[in-house]
């Protein structure tokens, strides 16, 4: 038999080698977090567990135990019939449940035994979460962050996929969260991951970047809809040197009314979003700009949500929290068209490349 124990330590540094990462837990724990790139290969799916921990506390552990072993054998085989079985001799998989105990235990065992050169995650998915963790205290710190800020509407998150485009080192939070960041912030259709799966992810992007070229991220909240950011990336980004991107007002309006296409169609989700504004900016106003938006009006009422609402918070949140944004270099666009984002990330990316990295970046005291 093949089957060899690995730490999360190891395991993370080889991810790449192993031909497959197998997640043996049920499927609502595999749901809200998993390890980069693992299937799901059930040992005991939710209600087989639910099953089995009622037979526990009312029957006996031993009755418990004895159906749990015919669900999960009959688990192992159903995937191996279903994924294995046309699998070479040479197949090396990285199998994990919890915390490395039975479920991981089971399958690894009968792979091994079939002759595959199996690897087991020693403490499971909560090792790995650990490590996830502590890399998160580090790895921000070790980044040349260069931040966008620019008021809503300024194209930002656009300009930052254009960066990207052109071979830049981009960190695009609201990709990873699924959401824009604002009241009007969730994608239709994209709904947030959770907590820990959003962390994973943050990290996994992170220990990706060089740390020897700048990174541009956009100057986010602590939260992205639900989720927050972890508190040393949040530290980095704060520090960092900013550039501020700027676009005429009418401008602007535009952009959101096409970028935020799915409101001006759906009239109604925009009403519902605006209702969330109802404390900071009053029952009487909030109930005018949905009446203007039933009507039609949706430039006005978007032209109004900037001016009175995320232009002031945004102008007042920025100097607040980020250090150098009162020296920001502005970065001025007539329209958010990919024409111009295009043109003004090669100049940005011309830019950095013959500025020295500024000291302190991602260390400087508050």
């Amino acid at each position: 038999m093949s089957l060899r124990r690995i730490s999360a330590a190891d395991a993370i540094a080889q991810l790449g080698q192993f031909d497959a990462v197998i997640d043996a837990r049920s499927e609502s724990e595999h749901a809200e977090d998993r390890l980069p790139g693992a299937v799901n290969w059930p040992v005991l799916n939710d209600a087989q567990r639910a099953d089995i921990g009622t037979q526990y506390k009312q029957v006996s552990p031993f009755d418990a135990r004895k159906r749990g072993a015919v669900m999960a054998a009959r688990n192992i085989a159903q995937h191996i019939e279903t994924h294995a079985a046309e699998l070479p001799r040479s197949w090396r998989p990285l199998v994990y449940c919890w915390r490395g105990g039975q479920r991981s235990g089971s399958l690894s065992l009968v792979l091994g035994e079939i002759g595959f050169q199996v690897h087991v995650l020693e403490g499971g998915y909560r090792e790995f979460r650990r490590a996830v963790l502590a890399e998160l205290e580090v790895l921000p710190a070790r980044l040349q962050f260069v931040v966008l800020c620019g008021r809503t509407g300024s194209a930002k998150s656009r300009l930052l996929q254009a960066l990207a485009a052109e071979g830049a080192q981009v960190l695009d939070l609201e990709a990873i969260a699924c959401h824009r960041g604002s009241v009007l912030g969730p994608e239709p259709g994209r709904p947030q991951p959770s907590q820990k799966a959003f962390e994973t992810q943050v990290w996994q992007a992170l220990r990706s970047l060089d740390p020897a070229r700048p990174v541009f991220v956009e100057g986010e909240s602590r939260t992205i809809g639900r989720l927050r950011l972890p508190e040393t990336l949040m530290d980095a980004v704060r520090n960092a040197h900013c550039l501020q991107v700027q676009m005429p007002l009418a401008a602007r309006v535009q952009f959101l009314l096409h970028d935020y296409a799915h409101f001006v169609q759906d009239t109604e989700s925009f009403c519902q979003r605006l209702a969330a504004l109802r404390e900071l900016r009053g029952a009487a106003v909030v109930e005018d700009w949905q009446a203007r938006a039933r009507a039609g009006q949706l430039a006005g009422v978007v032209e109004e949500l900037l001016t009175l609402h995320y232009d002031p918070v945004y102008e007042k949140s920025m100097a607040r929290n980020f250090r150098h944004y009162a020296q920001a270099r502005v970065v001025a666009l007539d329209s958010g068209d990919s024409e111009t984002l295009q043109a003004t990330a090669a100049h940005l990316l011309a830019q950095e490349a013959s500025t020295p990295p500024m000291p302190e970046t991602a260390h400087a005291p508050p």
